[in-house]
C-alpha cells in the first residue's frame, strides 16, 4: 500500500508537470533587411495558450538554440521549457521568443560598441531586427499584449550585454529585462555609461540582474559597478531592481537556466495573461 502511495504521488505531480508544458513551435527562415540574414525564430507558447483566447506577455530571448533543447545548444540547454511551466503552475504564464545567434556574427550582434581587441559594433542593427521585423511578426501570429509593460528582453553573457543596452535604448518598447551574467567589460564596460545616461522610463520597469561569483573579480567588480550606479540612479530594490550573486554560478547555461526560473516571479509580476 504505501509503494503504491509512493507511486502515486509521483505520477500526480508528473502529470501536473505535464499538464503546465508548453509548446515550442518554428517560424522557419525569417529574413532580416536589417542584417541581411536569415535565421529560425523559436516561438514558446504555454499550455494554456490552446484553451482559450488570453492574451500573453512576451520575453525576447537571444541565443535562442540554448533555451529548448540540448541537441541544439553549444554547451547544454537552459531547461526553459521546465522552468517555465514551473511559473505556469504559479499563475506566471509568458510566450518566448528565441532568437538564435548567427555563429560568427554572434559577436557583431549582440554588441553595441566596437571593442579595440574584439570588434562587434552592429548591436543597433540587430535591435532594429528585433523590434522592426521580428516583433511585429510576433505580435501578429499570437496573442500577445504588445505594449512596453508586458515587453521584455533576456540573455546571457553578450546576449545579456545586449539586452541592457535594448532595455535603456528602447525604453518605449521594453519594459522589462533579465541580463544573466552580463559581459559588461565589453568595450572598456562602456554599456555602464549608457546605464548612468539613460533617463528612467516613464511608468518604470522591472530590471534582473547577476553574476556568479566564480566568473572571476572582473566581472563581479564590474557587476557591482553596475548595482551602484542603479541604486544612485534611485532604482528601487526589489520593485525595480533585482540583483543577484550566485557563489556557485559558473558561466554556463544550467547556471543561467537556474536562475531565470527564480526570476521569473519578479520578471512577470505585472503580467500574467490577460483576460480569456
Amino acid at each position: 500500500m504505501r509503494r503504491f502511495s509512493r507511486f502515486y504521488m509521483r505520477w500526480k505531480v508528473r502529470a501536473r508537470a505535464r499538464a503546465h508544458r508548453g509548446t515550442v513551435r518554428t517560424i522557419p527562415a525569417v529574413a532580416s533587411p536589417e542584417l541581411g540574414n536569415r535565421r529560425n525564430l523559436l516561438v514558446y507558447t504555454p499550455a494554456s495558450y490552446a484553451r482559450g483566447t488570453a492574451r500573453y506577455p512576451v520575453i525576447y530571448m537571444h541565443d535562442g538554440q540554448n533555451l529548448f533543447d540540448a541537441a541544439t545548444s553549444f554547451a547544454g540547454d537552459w531547461g526553459l521549457k521546465t522552468a517555465l511551466a514551473w511559473a505556469s503552475r504559479r499563475g506566471l504564464e509568458a510566450i518566448v521568443v528565441g532568437i538564435p545567434n548567427m555563429g560568427a556574427a554572434r559577436i557583431d550582434e549582440y554588441t553595441p560598441f566596437v571593442d579595440p581587441k574584439v570588434g562587434g559594433g552592429g548591436g543597433d542593427r540587430y535591435l532594429d531586427y528585433l523590434i522592426n521585423t521580428v516583433k511585429p511578426l510576433v505580435d501578429a501570429r499570437f496573442r500577445t499584449l504588445p505594449d512596453r509593460t508586458h515587453t521584455g528582453i533576456a540573455g546571457s553573457s553578450l546576449g545579456g550585454l545586449i539586452s541592457l543596452y535594448a532595455y535603456f535604448r528602447y525604453p518605449s518598447v521594453f519594459g522589462f529585462v533579465a541580463a544573466l551574467s552580463p559581459a559588461l567589460w565589453f568595450a572598456n564596460a562602456a554599456i555602464l555609461d549608457v546605464a548612468e545616461q539613460a533617463p528612467r522610463a516613464p511608468g518604470g520597469g522591472r530590471l534582473y540582474f547577476d553574476v556568479g561569483l566564480p566568473e572571476g573579480d572582473t566581472h563581479v567588480r564590474l557587476a557591482r559597478r553596475l548595482r551602484d550606479v542603479l541604486l544612485a540612479k534611485g532604482y528601487e530594490p526589489q520593485r525595480e531592481l533585482r540583483w543577484v550573486e550566485d557563489e556557485a554560478g559558473r558561466h554556463h547555461e544550467s547556471a543561467w537556466g537556474r536562475r531565470f526560473r527564480r526570476a521569473l516571479p519578479f520578471l512577470l509580476r505585472n503580467g500574467g495573461s490577460g483576460s480569456r
